[in-house]
C-alpha cells in the first residue's frame, strides 16, 4: 500500500511541476515573439485608413509592450 501512494504523490508532483514548467516556458516564448507582429499592425493601421509609418508601427509596439509589463505586475 505504501509503495503504490509513494508512486501517487511522484506522479502528481510530476503533473504539477510540468504544469509550472508549461506555464513558464509558454510565457517567455509569447514574450520575446509577440502573436501579433509589425506587418499586422501595419494592416490594421491601412484598414482603418491611416498611412502605416514606421514611426507609428513602432510606436503601437512600444505602447503594447508597455501594457504587456504592467498587466504582468
Amino acid at each position: 500500500m505504501l509503495n503504490f501512494l509513494s508512486y501517487a504523490g511522484i506522479f502528481i508532483l510530476g503533473i504539477a511541476l510540468g504544469i509550472f514548467l508549461a506555464r513558464f516556458i509558454v510565457k517567455r516564448e509569447l514574450m520575446k515573439n509577440p502573436p501579433i507582429s509589425e506587418d499586422m499592425i501595419a494592416a490594421m493601421l491601412k484598414g482603418m485608413g491611416q498611412a502605416p509609418t514606421k514611426k507609428r508601427v513602432n510606436q503601437i509596439m512600444k505602447q503594447m509592450k508597455i501594457a504587456n509589463k504592467k498587466g504582468k505586475k
